[in-house]
Parts: structure tokens; sequence; C-alpha cells
């Protein structure tokens, strides 16, 4: 897809929400925190260095199907990345690396070459081809299949030699390589999927992939296995662990499971339950880089269509407040929409935008006196509005604390609030159908990007952009995003982000709060997988195993 834009629709309190449109990164698990001062990110864990025969993994949920062109939740990726590999790998730090392509190659800004490896096979021992690797790239592309968005663009798919294809696009496309890193670039084999027909994907059948584990069984109800591939092709990745058994839990579930061995690891981002285990004996959280941030996101529907408004509130709210009391201190104040897990290129221009905008005059960490009195002069200058700002919660603890801190902010600077509790099943609409928001003015969202590219992002606030909910329009960062989401060189394209970046700031199309790590939590026994949002991206398997031989 696209951007991959998330919401938190379903299930906030205590779940352990991840999908490829959605990310949960809440608390509900009762007053437990940890010392932000005390939290590290990670890239990875220690290196492992001794065998396991079978290491026991929790997931949110039994996934539906595995084929990941027809659904592809948080509990499918992270089981699958393991099993099936894609022509680029997105690595622990964000950044891309060649995999099944070993070069991917722009000769022109509408034309990229892959030459794929010579040596790689599937799960049954079939040769990967050219053919497959087509194949593969137009059933992806397929109007109803999960990663069709992502070759919008794309004009021609052929077969360009024995070990070539190539992609030609109808314009310059420079996120397509990040797609091609993600689900957009898993490469199945053509017999073994066409063979099993609409079974493929579901228990009793195998997978048709290349990865360093093989779907061993699924009992559906109760488990999914996964064991090292005894003939994978690339034989300098040596797995330690034998094998994975998924089971699936969530909230107090999973805590317990964890707390008492039952199960030995899971990638969460419900900040309650990491709250909790990172003070459990025998049990070590860890923290890594994720795009995910929370904001409010603004509506056409009343006063915040004027920026002096947005901007007031902006600089009234304490974000700091908001960490510590929404996300159990799993969360850091956070000047723009996307996390720092999207620096996957010229990361020193991206931190270096992201402090500029720190020291902005609509950011604060924790309002001061001149804060407040700045934001009540904004006010007094638009005029506050008789009507009461509405305010959209669905009860979680997460948006619980966020709309208070709304309501806090907007008395200081003579405003006035109505928080309206809706459903979680009802907050679903707000993404899906327009005529839902009517009526609210202010909505609280937590988004995450699968591609580590900002411009992936920030088509969020551009003219008519169906997730731009307060209408804004500037042909001038309309130019800007379109420009950067056809620059194929990096140093450039940053440059043009960081200028989207900058307005987007400037005329707070959104009004962004905290950004949540990606969390994992592991058995003091084991080490070795990555502790950043890759993992449902990555063969996080083939690092796992025991600290000691």
């Amino acid at each position: 897809m696209r951007t991959k834009l998330c919401t938190t629709a379903v299930g906030l309190v205590g779940a352990l929400l991840f999908t490829a449109g959605c990310s949960g990164a809440t608390s509900g698990s009762g007053g437990a925190s940890v010392d932000p001062a005390k939290l590290k990110l990670t890239d990875t864990t220690p290196k492992a260095s001794g065998a396991a025969t079978t290491v026991n993994w929790l997931v949110e949920q039994e996934p539906a199907t595995l084929d990941m062109d027809a659904q592809g939740g948080s509990s499918t990726r992270t089981v699958m990345a393991n099993i099936c590999e894609r022509l680029l790998l997105l690595k622990p730090d964000m950044t891309t690396a060649p995999r099944l392509a070993e070069k991917a190659e722009y000769t022109g800004d509408k034309k990229l070459v892959l030459t794929l490896r010579d040596d790689v096979t599937f799960h049954d021992g079939a040769r990967m081809t050219a053919d497959d690797v087509v194949w593969s790239l137009k059933r992806h592309a397929r109007p109803e299949m999960n990663e069709s968005d992502e070759y919008e663009d794309v004009d021609t798919i052929a077969k360009t030699g024995a070990n070539q294809v190539t992609i030609t696009f109808e314009k310059p496309s420079a996120l397509f390589t990040k797609a091609l890193a993600g689900d957009a670039g898993i490469i199945m084999e053509r017999k073994a999927v066409e063979k099993q027909g609409d079974d493929f994907g579901t228990p009793g059948h195998p997978d048709a992939c290349t990865g360093p584990y093989r779907l061993k069984s699924w009992n559906s109800g109760s488990s999914l296995t996964i064991e090292r591939s005894a003939d994978y092709w690339d034989k300098s990745v040596r797995p330690l662990t034998k094998e994975v058994v998924f089971r699936w839990a969530s909230g107090s579930a999973l805590v317990n499971s964890i707390s008492t061995g039952a199960a030995d690891g899971a990638y969460l981002t419900a900040t309650g339950p990491a709250a909790v285990l990172s003070k459990k004996k025998g049990v070590r959280a860890y923290y890594g880089q994720s795009t995910t941030a929370w904001s409010l996101s603004p509506t056409n529907s009343g006063a915040l269509k004027d920026a002096r408004l947005r901007k007031a509130l902006s600089l009234a709210m304490d974000r700091e407040g908001i960490a510590k009391s929404g996300f159990n201190g799993l969360a850091e104040p956070w000047a723009t929409p996307v996390g720092p897990g999207a620096w996957g290129y010229e990361k020193a221009a991206f931190q270096k935008a992201q402090k500029e905008l720190e020291r902005s005059t609509a950011y604060t960490v924790s309002p001061s006196a001149d804060d407040i009195d700045r934001a009540k002069k904004l006010v007094e200058r638009a005029g506050a509005p008789s009507k009461p700002i509405v305010v959209s919660s669905d009860g979680s603890e997460s948006q619980t604390v966020i709309t208070n801190a709304v309501r806090g902010a907007a008395q200081k600077i003579g405003l006035k609030v109505t928080v309206k509790t809706i459903a979680s099943s009802r907050y679903d609409e707000f993404f899906s159908d327009p005529g839902s928001r009517n009526g609210f003015d202010l909505i609280p969202v937590d988004w995450y990007i699968s591609k580590a590219d900002p411009a992936g992002f920030y088509d969020n606030g551009l003219s008519g952009n169906a997730n731009n909910w307060l209408g804004y329009s500037d042909q001038g960062y309309d130019a800007l995003v379109g420009k950067a989401q056809q620059t194929i060189d990096d140093r450039e394209r940053a440059k043009l982000v960081i200028d989207a970046q900058t307005k987007f700031a400037d005329d707070a199309v959104w009004i962004p709060l905290v950004q949540v790590p990606s969390v994992m939590v592991l058995g003091d026994t084991y080490t070795g997988p990555p502790a950043s949002m890759v993992s449902m991206y990555y063969p996080w398997a083939a690092d796992l195993g025991t600290k000691k031989g």
C-alpha cells in the first residue's frame, strides 16, 4: 500500500494491535509505568550464541489466512516474515538492502531494473525464476489484492533476461523500492500457489516461499508452528532455533503467559502490558524504532478550520503529561505526526528538522506561562467560537488521557471543549465514512507508515486526500509532496519532504502529540531478534536463540 496509514480502530484497551493499517500503542493495563529516563531504544538485541529446540511466541490473534495478498494482519505478518522473503530487505535499523534481488537500479526516472539472485530456491526445492517474480508482482498488483495500491503508478512488469525483471512506471515512483522491502515485494512459487488454488493459505497446506523457516503445521484454533528450513538457500544464515510455536493472546492473558514462562516472547505496541512485563523477573522488555505517532486530526466541521485556533491549542498541550499518563512512560513528546522509524535514509537531516520543529512557535513539551499567553492572543485574534469544540474518544485509557489534556489546554486559553465518547466499533467508521465525522471537530488518531520514508506520510495533507479531514488545500504543499514522491535521489527527496513537513507543521494541519516505540518482550533466556518495527517484514526468528551456547 502507498502509505499503510493506520488508526487504532478496535480493541484498544489492553490490545496488541500492529496491523498493516493500524497500530494500537495504548496503555490499558493498570498503573505500571516505565521511567522515561531509562527508556533506551535499540534496533536489535544482543546476538544469540546458543541453540533452542522450541520457542513459544505470542501473537494477538490467530491468522485468518497465510495468503498475504488476501489479508495481512499483524499476526499473519509476524509469522510470515520468517517464511516469505522479499526482493529487498528492510533491516532492523530501518534501512533497505538487497535480498532476492541482488540489485534494484533505476535507469531513468520511469524504469526500475531488478537483477535477481540465481541461487534462490523455494521450500519444495524448485528454483526461483524471473517468471515467478513477474507472476508474484502481477498478483500483488491485482485490484482485489492487499498490496494493489503500491502498484498504482506501475505501467508494465516484464521478464527482460534470465535473471532480470524490468518495471516501468507511468510517472516516477520514488517509494516503490521501499514497497519492495514490504509485502508488495514478496515472491512466491507460481506453480505451488496455482496448484493449491483457493486452498492456498489455509490450514493443512504448505507455503510457497523461500525464507529461513517453513510452515510445519497449523492446528486451527490452537497453534501454528514454523520449522527451520533444512535446505535454506542462503548458507550464510544459520538459525539457532529449530521451531517456533505461535499461539494467540492479548491483554492480561498475554501478561500471564509471559510472566509464568508459558510463552517466551511477543512483539507488541500496547504500552500497558509492556510496562507490567518490564518489571517481571525473568522477562526483558526491549524498545525499538517505530513510525507510530499519536496526533489530533481536526475536521472541517467547525471552528478548527481556523489555523490560529489549531496553533493555539497545540501551544497549550501538555505532551509530557500525555506521555507519562496515557502511555505508561513509553512515549515521547513529538513535533511531527510520524515516528523516527521513518528515517530510513538521510537520518541526520530528518533529526535536525525534528529539532527545529521542537523549537517552533506552535509546539511545546509542557507549556510555559509565555506559551499560554501566546496561545490566548491567537484565540483573541481568531475569535473564540460560540460553540464548544467537540472531541471524540473511544473511552480507552490513552484516548481518555488525550481528550482530558485537550480539555485542560482549551480551558487555559479561553476555549470550550466537549468530549463525546463513542463505541470503539463506531470509531472504525471515522476512517471509512466521511459522514461519521459530522459533529466532531477533533479526533485523536495514531498512525504509522510501513515504509521507512516520511514521504509516505505527507500525502495525508494533499488537496482532496481521503485522510485530509480538515479539507486543507495549498498548491505549494501539493507541489512539494508530489515532487518528493517522484524524486529518486534520497538527498533531494529528503529536502523536499522536510520542506513539506515544515509547511504541514506551520499550518497545523494535524496537532502532533507523542511518538511510541515498538516493543518486544522476551524471556531472559533468549536474545537476538530485532526490537524495531521490522518484525512484520524481517525474518526475526532467524536471529533468535539463547544467550549461551
